[in-house]
């Protein structure tokens, strides 16, 4: 039976206007995005077994673009349609936090980069920018490395406050394996970067690691 055959109330589209995206399952919303099934399967069946396959719906939205092709029921043109739907929706966090001053809205700078950072299968490290304020002059990824860790140069990280005149900043950078605890190592590279920033009046106001779903601040733990 095809989801046009259910129940208004239960089909997922009709679902999402009436009480809104929040009621909806994981399934349910990816269906939406599918659009149609394949052949014996309704878009919600083909939801189902897509996120059984890759274990929830994060892995699948961060697979890499050959995987996710090779896909039943996916393919090039669904990858492009997601791609471009997940930039739109990092394009908007990022003009709502210009916006904000970074320190009085944590969630939504939370929110940010765990947008940006979170869907990555290797480690990223990024900077945001503030001015004397605190308010997001600039984010950017400085730093990319394997599963294993990134290779984090001071020397680059003051040249790009320099070049923002930025007054402070926000360090952070993902762990790929979805555990946001800060290592030693992130501690001595936060240590070496506070001190080589505090050489031109840049202060550090935290170091945010970006888990799967959850994310930890250096600053609230005592280790900045």
């Amino acid at each position: 039976m095809g989801i046009s055959d259910w129940p208004a109330e239960e089909r997922p589209r009709e679902k999402l206007l009436q009480r809104g995206p929040s009621a909806l399952t994981d399934a349910e919303l990816l269906a939406i995005f599918l659009r149609t099934g394949v052949k014996g399967k309704s878009a919600v069946d083909l939801a189902r077994e897509l996120l059984s396959e890759y274990r929830g719906l994060r892995p699948l939205l961060a697979a890499e673009q050959q995987r996710f092709c090779a896909s039943h029921g996916l393919g090039s043109a669904k990858y492009a349609q997601l791609q471009a739907v997940m930039e739109m929706a990092r394009r908007q966090l990022r003009e709502s936090l210009k916006r904000l001053d970074a320190l009085t809205s944590p969630d939504r700078t939370r929110d940010y980069l765990q947008a940006r950072l979170g869907g990555y299968p290797h480690e990223v490290f990024a900077c945001l920018f503030l001015d004397n304020r605190h308010r997001v002059i600039e984010y950017e990824e400085l730093f990319r490395g394997t599963i294993d860790g990134a290779s984090v140069h001071p020397r680059e990280v003051v040249r790009r406050a320099l070049l923002h005149n930025a007054a402070a900043l926000i360090l952070a950078h993902n762990h790929p394996s979805g555990v946001a605890e800060p290592s030693q190592a992130d501690s001595a590279i936060t240590r070496r970067l506070k001190e080589a920033l505090a050489l031109i009046d840049v202060r550090v106001l935290d170091h945010i690691i970006v888990g799967a779903g959850e994310t930890t601040s250096l600053a609230e733990r005592g280790l900045l």
